[in-house]
């Protein structure tokens, strides 16, 4: 059996099959987690910045600690972003909610509306600041919640309004 067969039904309309989703996140998420890493190791660089000044007799060890940190940032901050972009996927279908993400692994969810629990969403500072949202599908699953990352902020409110409406009619105990 495989993995599309064991999804399960989704309703009277036939099993929910795995499969790619096809949308991509916005755009803005690109500068979004370019920003946070850069900030993050912007951080990190600081504080042995700070160290390397503060710190008798380890000055040359926290600066080149320093540098390594902006260096390592530095690409992080350029590649990661536009990989993740280009893998991070999503759809919304009457049947079901379809994620891509991963790394070097990628993975491929799939939650039938009959098994999704509760919708949220998240906007952390850097999500306010580029406006938008990440949205959260909860399911019965010992895998944990499905994640989209980096929806404009007004379309994932419309998401989950609409997600929200679904479940409420889709027949099944969502566990």
């Amino acid at each position: 059996m495989s993995v599309a067969q064991k999804a399960g039904p989704a309703g009277a309309a036939g099993a929910v099959r795995l499969r790619p989703p096809r949308n991509a996140v916005h755009r803005r998420a690109i500068t979004m987690w370019t920003t946070r890493s850069a900030v993050g190791y912007g951080l990190v660089a600081l504080v042995f910045v700070a160290l390397a000044v503060f710190v008798d007799g380890a000055g040359t060890v926290f600066a080149v600690l320093a540098f390594l940190t902006v260096l390592a940032g530095a690409c992080y901050a350029i590649v990661v972003p536009r990989w993740r972009y280009g893998v991070h996927r999503w759809e919304v279908t009457e049947d079901a909610v379809y994620t891509s993400s991963g790394w070097l692994w990628h993975q491929y969810r799939v939650a039938p509306m009959s098994r999704i629990q509760t919708v949220d969403t998240m906007r952390g500072p850097f999500y306010q600041l580029f406006k938008l949202s990440a949205v959260t599908v909860t399911t019965a699953s010992a895998m944990g919640p499905l994640r989209i990352d980096g929806l404009d902020e007004e379309f994932a409110r419309d998401l989950v309004e609409k997600l929200n409406r679904v479940t409420q009619t889709t027949p099944g105990d969502a566990t």
